[in-house]
């Protein structure tokens, strides 16, 4: 069983920084970490995804060469820092783990491919 926890939001101005961490308990090493998001009326989407050891990472192109996932395995967090926010960013991040996701086979990318999720941190980025 895998438990996860997101903290780290808040409000912000646009174009700023804020850096979201998600702590997990149980044997988070064997999982893919992610990060989705949901805005108000809108379904959750997926932001980013990286392997058992932090080595390779995928990234939905809105966030792209803005955004940056990474996880330390030793203190079972995986974090999202996140660069130059717009008010399109606004949303509740959500922090996913699955042991049989697969990006490198197109798997990894959708809500449903995820067993275990967080509670939600909101972002609120204002203009």
């Amino acid at each position: 069983q895998v438990q996860l926890g997101e903290s780290g939001g808040g409000l912000v101005q646009a174009g700023g920084s804020l850096r979201l961490s998600c702590t997990a308990s149980g044997r988070t090493f064997d999982y893919y970490m992610a990060w989705f998001r949901q805005a108000p009326g809108k379904e959750r989407e997926f932001v980013a995804v990286l392997n058992r050891i932090g080595s390779v990472t995928w990234y939905a192109d809105s966030v792209k060469g803005r955004f940056t996932i990474s996880r330390d395995n030793v203190k079972n967090t995986v974090s999202l820092e996140m660069n130059k926010l717009t008010p399109e960013d606004t949303a509740v991040y959500y922090c996913a783990a699955d042991g049989q996701v697969n990006p490198y086979r197109d798997s990894g990318f959708r809500e449903q491919e995820y067993e275990y999720w967080g509670q939600g941190t909101q972002v609120t980025v204002s203009s």
